[in-house]
């Protein structure tokens, strides 16, 4: 008996890991930090090729982006400004991805959110400074979480796919803009560049003291983390959860889906039209074309490079808003074009999205089944 219990042991103990059934729940978070880990250097390499195609070193692109990113002081604010608002338009993706839905309309939303903040702001002129900024706030978030909770009505009510809709909602959202600003609200001095009036530098939000950070940052960390426990730590984020798991059953136990949905989709374009907010309050101090930066665009990359995950997002914004601020460096030094950085952006993606085949294919990732 003492012989077969010690053989059992000894087979238990050998055990490969791909037969392991609790293998996924003891190192599922370091794999979901390897693999999109692993994509990202996969893509740097590949964009190290191709600048090597053109005559170029890689060591030396690898070294500029390093340095232009978080060599310096001066390279470290310029990357914390270009993260703000794409850890908010990463929310917008990452939220909705909760429940199963693809959103990429955070552009569109941050569009919405300038154009809104922007008019409660010229609504308001002569009030005092605190006031127009919350007024700002509010507006960017109801704008920018109305135009995405669209998106998620017509998929809940009219059987719309979401992500087709709410990328239409861009360009709708861009129209709206343009249309706006060259028209109703155009400022009369704005001859080259149409523009809106400008908000009043004392309703600017201005920077985090000691820095030349704006706020808009702070509102990113304390909009991921107020995500983060919500989706998290609350019924409402576990429900959430469950029906983003099964929809099917969450209607059965007898959830909310519909008003789920349209929750968790407003708060996802509120976070976007916050970043529409930021950047017109702590950079532009008007709405104008600028503001359709791509900064939306890239919050999906950022949202599928965190794997979803609210807290996870405050890094990556960060390494993707690094990789934005060196290309003026890389432009400068190695004689590249700025939309280069573009470029690794889309291999980036491709890479991240390739990924995914991973889970659950290679041995050591699959559990007993």
């Amino acid at each position: 008996m003492t012989t077969e219990a010690a053989d059992s042991t000894d087979a238990v103990g050998t055990v490969a890991p791909a037969a392991d059934p609790g293998f996924l729940q003891r190192h599922g978070g370091t794999i979901y930090v390897l693999i999109p880990g692993a994509a990202l250097v996969g893509a740097l390499a590949v964009f190290g090729i191709f600048v090597a195609m053109f005559g170029k070193n890689p060591l030396d692109l690898y070294f500029y982006m390093y340095y232009g990113a978080f060599g310096t002081w001066f390279s470290w604010q310029n990357t914390l400004t270009r993260a703000a608002p794409l850890i908010l338009t990463a929310l917008c993706t990452a939220l909705p991805a909760q429940l199963g839905m693809v959103i990429i309309g955070g552009e569109g939303a941050l569009l919405i959110g300038a154009l809104s903040a922007t008019s409660a702001a010229l609504a308001l002129q002569g009030m005092p400074p605190l006031v127009v900024q919350v007024a700002m706030v509010c507006a960017g978030v109801i704008g920018g979480g109305l135009w995405i909770m669209l998106a998620g009505g017509l998929r809940q009510y009219r059987g719309v796919n979401e992500t087709i809709s709410s990328l239409l909602l861009v360009y709708i959202a861009l129209a709206i803009l343009n249309h706006l600003v060259e028209g109703l609200m155009r400022d009369p001095a704005s001859l080259n560049k149409p523009s809106t009036r400008e908000i009043g530098a004392a309703n600017m939000i201005g920077s985090i003291p000691g820095t030349d950070v704006h706020w808009g940052l702070v509102f990113g960390l304390i909009a991921a983390i107020a995500s983060y426990i919500l989706i998290y730590h609350t019924v409402f984020g576990f429900a959430a959860r469950v029906a983003g798991g099964n929809i099917r059953a969450a209607k059965i136990v007898g959830l909310g889906v519909d008003k789920l949905i349209l929750t968790v989709c407003f708060l996802a374009g509120g976070a976007a039209g916050l970043a529409g907010m930021v950047e017109v309050a702590a950079v532009q101090g008007r709405t104008n074309a600028n503001l359709a930066a791509g900064y939306g665009f890239t919050g999906i990359l950022v949202a599928f490079l965190a794997r979803q995950n609210p807290l996870a997002i405050i890094p990556v914004a960060i390494l993707l808003g690094g990789i934005s601020a060196s290309g003026g460096l890389l432009q400068r030094r190695l004689g590249l074009p700025d939309a280069s950085v573009l470029v690794l952006q889309g291999i980036i993606f491709v890479f991240v999205l390739a990924s995914d085949a991973l889970y659950g294919r290679i041995g050591f990732l699959k559990g007993k089944s």
